[in-house]
């Protein structure tokens, strides 16, 4: 065991790279949530994200381009998901399970031609002075642009949620549909709109995984950081800030896992592949019982069904 083999900064700067995935799919899944709705396919989405990315980039020769078509990606197959539960009146838990087996075998279909073809590379964009700064800067400033996006982002969901008329409108659709439908809020459409800004985000989350921190295609290669970006919005407590918390612990114990092992650890790696579907079994547990939600904080009627006639 020789632990002097692990650089702390390149720890610390890997682990940001580790979370980027998680936490763009986590912050899209806690909007989708936010507007009432429980979309169990996060995995699915960032899946096929990762395989369009992929295709689109290698076709094109674009990382650019593959973002763009993974966030589409990602968003088309979310509003197969609205449509079914929004529009079909179908169980949100059951349909966001049937979203993941559809898009793990919709990637590896559309993946087969890609298996062992390296993605076109992206470079690191570092922050004029700021990466200069001894210690600090190869740690947070020497990043490729998807990083700095995604904590961006976490900004801007926070200040539209909190600041602004479309924000407290879907808080308002989130909490009570019937009295936001009475006010005249098109809750369905309000709703759509956030299930395609998750599945948009899920697809970002996915490509970054194909493009930039494993640049290449393998099937399945999510590993479950679908699961994890779910049960990380639970205990964020649907707030923007704690989920960029929750995604960097995560990433941290990740990267700590690989590094320790590296370095001569014995950590058996089939304990970390067990935790996030634990995780999200007991996620499930609390979600299922109204005590859970409310002592979490939940939105009140996620997952319940919207009829405007009801």
């Amino acid at each position: 065991m020789d632990l002097s083999s692990i650089n702390p900064l390149v720890l610390l700067a890997s682990i940001m790279v580790a979370s980027t995935p998680i936490l763009l799919a986590a912050l899209g899944e806690m909007v989708t949530e936010k507007s009432g709705v429980l979309n169990l396919g996060v995995e699915g989405m960032m899946i096929t994200g990762a395989v369009c990315g992929f295709v689109i980039a290698v076709e094109t020769g674009s990382p650019l381009l593959g973002f763009v078509g993974a966030a589409l990606g990602g968003a088309v197959l979310s509003l197969l998901f609205g449509l079914l539960t929004q529009y079909l009146l179908s169980n949100q838990v059951a349909s966001g399970l049937a979203l993941t087996l559809f898009g793990l075998g919709l990637s590896a279909l559309l993946g087969q031609k890609y298996i062992g073809i390296k993605a076109p590379p992206t470079t690191d964009f570092d922050v004029p002075l700021l990466a200069d700064i001894p210690v600090l800067g190869p740690i947070l400033f020497r990043h490729d642009m998807m990083v700095y996006f995604s904590i961006a982002l976490v900004a801007l969901v926070w200040a539209v949620l909190k600041f602004t008329r479309a924000g407290l409108i879907l808080r308002a659709v989130g909490e009570n549909h019937d009295a936001a439908h009475a006010l005249g809020y098109k809750v369905v459409r309000i709703r759509m709109a956030a299930i395609a800004f998750g599945g948009a985000l899920a697809g970002l989350g996915g490509a970054y995984i194909s493009l930039i921190r494993v640049p290449q295609w393998t099937e399945g290669m999510t590993a479950g950081a679908g699961w994890i970006a779910l049960a990380i919005v639970v205990f964020a407590s649907w707030r923007p800030w704690r989920v960029l918390l929750g995604a960097y612990l995560f990433g941290g114990v990740t990267v700590l896992q690989l590094n320790l092992q590296a370095a001569g650890v014995n950590i058996p790696v089939v304990y970390l592949s067990m935790l996030p579907y634990l995780v999200t079994i007991l996620v499930l547990v609390i979600m299922s019982a109204k005590r859970g939600r409310a002592a979490l904080g939940a939105p009140a009627a996620l997952g319940r069904i919207f009829h405007a006639s009801g």
